[in-house]
């Protein structure tokens, strides 16, 4: 289904120390490439479903650096249907897109249509679309940052929360290689910590977590009692969703940490302290739309992608308290960059 993404406040994180002043980042993407590429380009950006913060907040970065270069671009919202996202997929193809982004969901779930648009020569480029970032098959480039960058830091939080005795539970969603990729190293993490206890996986999809989290809660606090302290998730929608399931169970000393996508519910939240979610490790969404749209443009000119992964940072309160009222991502000069690359004379 096409439509416009409201007016959201989209909060994005820097891969920098988590100490390091807004006025003291830098720039470690590309700072070359091809210019803007002549001519007008469709592109049609296909989301798995715009109700995750991360697929949301990316594309609201590619619309507006399609804007300054000059694209038609059209959305689609799969709403987290494989269906419609086939559909979404066959009607970017008969609408001769000159490329497709793939945002959110994995390349080999449309290994015949992704074949049939490279027969076409239509450009693929995703966002979150396989376990890794970089050149992967089917793809010119999937725009991501390291998934076990972000878990490692996500992992090692709760471990440092809990002294070392943390006992784990990890929300997962195991249609997505890249949210079982971060799973699994979670759980190796915190095997690897002596003191933790690695109690379960959870695999509940992203779509499903508001209808079957209080369900679930309850289910979980009957199995493990208060050997569970700290949970882990690969998105921040399971936290969405679960402070009022873990009061009414009278859990309100279990702490919460996402390897997620820094999306704005969970940021204000953590900013406000009124959940259990203590952190989120995020991505710098803003940045990562105007690499989707530096890709494909190097793609048009027939030039190598630029290879550029971003780092994720551990997004706290603490953190928040420093920034102030300024969005995390205000100091990065990404937007700079990119237009100095496109446009120059």
């Amino acid at each position: 289904m096409a439509m416009k993404i409201p007016g959201l406040l989209l909060l994005f994180a820097l891969g920098l120390a988590q100490a390091a002043p807004p006025q003291a980042l830098s720039w470690d993407g590309p700072r070359d490439g091809p210019g803007r590429q002549g001519g007008v380009h469709k592109v049609t950006f296909i989301a798995q479903d715009l109700r995750n913060g991360g697929i949301a907040g990316s594309y609201r970065g590619f619309a507006s650096a399609a804007g300054l270069l000059g694209w038609q671009i059209k959305v689609v919202d799969a709403q987290g249907s494989s269906a419609l996202l086939r559909k979404g997929f066959a009607e970017a193809m008969a609408s001769h897109s000159d490329g497709i982004i793939l945002g959110g969901f994995q390349a080999s779930d449309l290994a015949a249509e992704i074949a049939s648009a490279q027969r076409a020569r239509i450009v693929l480029v995703g966002w979150h679309a396989a376990a890794q970032p970089g050149v992967v098959p089917g793809l010119f480039f999937n725009v991501s940052s390291d998934p076990l960058a972000v878990a490692r830091r996500a992992a090692e939080h709760v471990i440092q929360d809990s002294h070392g005795k943390a006992g784990v539970v990890i929300f997962n969603d195991a249609r997505f290689d890249i949210a079982n990729a971060k799973t699994r190293f979670m759980q190796q993490l915190i095997q690897h910590c002596s003191g933790c206890q690695m109690l379960e996986v959870q695999n509940l999809p992203l779509n499903h977590a508001d209808q079957r989290m209080d369900a679930v809660v309850k289910e979980l606090n009957q199995r493990h009692g208060r050997r569970w302290t700290h949970t882990l998730a690969i998105n921040d929608v399971y936290f969405d969703e679960m402070n009022y399931p873990l009061l009414h169970a009278g859990r309100a000393d279990i702490r919460n940490v996402s390897a997620g996508d820094g999306s704005s519910k969970a940021i204000h939240r953590i900013r406000a302290g009124l959940s259990q979610q203590l952190a989120t490790v995020a991505e710098p969404l803003g940045a990562q739309g105007w690499q989707l749209a530096d890709e494909m443009n190097r793609a048009f000119a027939g030039a190598k992608p630029s290879a550029y992964v971003s780092k994720p940072i551990l997004v706290t309160r603490d953190l928040l308290q420093q920034l102030g009222n300024q969005d995390i991502d205000a100091a990065l000069p990404y937007q700079q960059a990119y237009r100095a690359i496109w446009l120059r004379r």
